[in-house]
């Protein structure tokens, strides 16, 4: 089971990096230009509403056919309306879980990208909500 440990994102903060203004290719390589650009703001472009965004660092592997991993970080934004297919952090009686929604005319049920794991329909008797919807994930490719 994957489970959270959230935080709410610092505001006042700037991560700055400088950007390399090329794309890089993913398939044959190309001469590089060697350009950079001033700078890139990490909150600019993984934080739309500061006010509703928080991280969260992922425990458990429920999520792995989906990409996240173990001690990868979440980008939670609160704002965003959930949707049929969405990863999200979810409040169920109690605990917080990360799952891929999927809603229909049976209701809501919590699906993990782990074979391991159940998918979960939503007892309509139960304390739920749909806490937040994913946004980005952060990880470290070097485990």
């Amino acid at each position: 089971m994957a489970t959270l440990e959230i935080n709410k994102i610092e505001e006042s903060s700037e991560v700055e990096l400088q950007l390399f203004e090329n794309r890089i290719q993913a398939g044959f390589p190309s001469p590089a230009q060697g350009a950079f650009a001033d700078s890139v703001d990490l909150n600019n472009e993984l934080i739309n509403n500061p006010a509703s965004t928080f991280c969260a660092r992922v425990i458990g592997d429920s999520m792995v056919d989906s990409g996240i991993y173990e001690g990868d970080m979440l980008i939670i934004d609160r704002s965003l309306e959930p949707h049929n297919g969405d990863i999200a952090v979810c409040f169920i009686d109690g605990d917080f879980t990360v799952k891929r929604l999927l809603i229909n005319e049976v209701g809501i049920f919590m699906v993990p990208a782990n074979r391991k794991y159940p998918v979960i329909k939503v007892p309509d008797e139960s304390n739920f909500i749909i806490w937040g919807i994913v946004s980005h994930i952060i990880k470290k490719l070097n485990r």
